[in-house]
């Protein structure tokens, strides 16, 4: 199921161009992060397959950054080895799109809806989603689907979902420093796995940093599990 999962994360929050190099796959990102322009490994590599990745990265303009995915590990002592550095341990977070679905969600604390209003552009620029970031967002395949919550009366988050399969990804979640524990984080969720059990999916899943410690308990306490886990080497 990881690999699954790690397919649809790559579905749904997309590189500009993606193009296989001997045994890797680079990805062009213009910009919009580590997820859309980190190579990977899809088959076993060498020093000299090393090389040529660097200088296919190098020619898009892009520093040399690799994704290493949980079980990866002569990829990570080959890179480790070549100097590069661990960047942003990340935990990908699944569960049972049902069981999510079934929890309360007060009336009037979060709205689905394509394309996103303009209050959710503000709130995912104001959390650094903009520029080549949101770029992201608009190539993402349908279907996909904005969540704005509310708390307080008063706009208080945003995220973005998409589906690839049965499997429905959580993306660009945010909420206003000054709203939150306020419930928003939670109800975006409930919302979106709502959305994504009318659209046949069975999983909802997310990736999340490590550090981050406030989303980690907040998806912890929704019940979704660990199910995978990835870091990027990034070089000089």
């Amino acid at each position: 199921m990881s690999a699954a999962l790690l397919q649809a994360m790559t579905a749904t929050w997309p590189a500009a161009q993606t193009r296989r190099v001997g045994p890797w796959i680079l990805r062009e990102g213009e910009g919009g992060g580590n997820r859309v322009s980190a190579a990977t490994a899809e088959a076993p590599v060498s020093t000299d397959d090393l090389r040529d990745a660097e200088r296919g990265m190098r020619d898009l303009g892009q520093t040399p950054l690799f994704m290493v995915r949980a079980g990866e590990d002569t990829l990570d002592a080959l890179l480790d080895a070549a100097g590069y550095a661990v960047r942003d341990p990340v935990v990908v977070y699944e569960t049972d799109v049902s069981a999510l679905a079934e929890r309360d969600l007060p009336r009037l604390s979060a709205f689905t809806h394509w394309p996103p209003l303009a209050i959710v552009d503000e709130i995912w620029r104001d959390g650094g989603i903009a520029g080549p970031r949101r770029a992201v967002i608009d190539r993402a395949p349908a279907p996909k689907i904005a969540v704005l919550a509310r708390a307080d009366n008063r706009p208080a988050g945003a995220l973005f979902a998409a589906t690839h399969g049965r499997i429905a990804m959580v993306h660009a979640v945010e909420t206003l420093p000054a709203l939150r524990r306020r419930g928003a984080g939670r109800h975006m969720m409930i919302a979106a796995a709502r959305w994504a059990r009318d659209r046949g999916a069975s999983v909802l899943a997310l990736a999340v940093t490590r550090e981050n410690a406030p989303a980690v308990a907040l998806y912890e306490s929704l019940g979704m599990r660990v199910a995978t886990s990835y870091h990027y080497r990034v070089g000089a």
